[in-house]
């Protein structure tokens, strides 16, 4: 019987093994059997989080996440978790080996992945000019010519938090009306540095080591065209990873885990949730790391009281 089993392995998951196993809970995490460390993992250069003023690599920065929770004592299970039963005051979970654990708490820390576009080349040009995140690179991109692919609020959100950066910012848009609310559509068609291209769709991704160009499909006539670019930005939405647990734990309309206010507290006691799978707003490395340590802390105060 364990005393807490944490399900993922990026900043919010690690971070909750580092708090757990400083809590003396022997905590055991859960990664994966391929896709260790979380979305950072895709990223190049992470210039943001706090502590290392010179930057480093996301791959890297995982990497010393792992080894501080692994130092403190969290047991790293390099798995995938295919089924849970988290109603009842004891916790199973299920591996792809047949593996069962038992635990007192869960913390699903599973995280979200960014929607892609579906398009050949697309993970291999990420970090190098295909990104999904303005807040983590726009700041790689001043004085150039980019595009954000999207018509909903964070569409429109990334194009004018990118005019900070970028010289000129393509709004690429399939249909000819947008989603996104009114404000924030005002905001960025009013916006010198944003042009709107409609009823167009990126078929192609252009360059060989980094993104040159993309070419556009007409929509409406189906005619294509070359657009040059130095950097694309995919806003088109993003999947909480919650078909492990969507029939027991209370989700949000968006689909992410419900948790009660700042807490880590999901509708089932003993039950935790942390990071990217229960945040649509921030989704940063910083924000799933203080996520992960709330999910630890309320883990271990449950532990107390039971």
């Amino acid at each position: 019987m364990r005393e807490v089993i944490i399900i993922g392995s990026g900043p919010a998951g690690f971070t909750a093994g580092i708090y757990t196993a400083r809590a003396g809970l022997k905590p055991l995490l859960i990664a994966s059997s391929v896709e260790i460390g979380g979305e950072l993992m895709k990223t190049t250069e992470v210039e943001n989080f706090p502590g290392f003023p010179d930057g480093l690599q996301g791959p890297e920065l995982m990497a010393n996440f792992q080894a501080q929770a692994e130092r403190f004592g969290t047991e790293i299970l390099y798995e995938d978790v295919v089924e849970v039963d988290l109603e009842g005051d004891i916790k199973i979970v299920k591996t792809g080996s047949g593996q069962t654990f038992e635990a007192k708490t869960v913390i699903l820390a599973t995280g979200a992945a960014y929607r892609e576009l579906g398009l050949p080349r697309e993970k291999e040009l990420s970090g190098h000019g295909v990104s999904w995140c303005a807040t983590c690179d726009g700041f790689f991109f001043r004085e150039k010519t980019i595009a954000v692919v999207g018509g909903g609020d964070s569409a429109m959100e990334e194009a004018t938090f990118l005019t900070r950066f970028a010289s000129k910012v393509f709004l690429i848009h399939r249909r000819d009306t947008f989603k996104a609310s009114k404000i924030m559509q005002d905001r960025a068609i009013n916006n010198p540095k944003i042009e709107v291209i409609y009823n167009s769709e990126v078929t192609e991704l252009k360059g060989e080591k980094n993104l040159d160009g993309v070419t556009l499909r007409n929509t409406v006539d189906g005619s294509t065209s070359h657009l040059d670019l130095d950097g694309l930005f995919i806003a088109v939405g993003n999947d909480p990873r919650v078909w492990l647990v969507e029939n027991q734990v209370e989700l949000t309309a968006e689909k992410f885990i419900q948790v009660e206010g700042r807490s880590s507290k999901t509708s089932l006691p003993g039950v935790f949730a942390c990071g990217d799978v229960i945040d649509p707003t921030y989704r940063q490395a910083i924000t799933a790391a203080g996520s992960g340590c709330v999910a630890a802390l309320d883990a271990e105060h449950y532990l107390t009281n039971h």
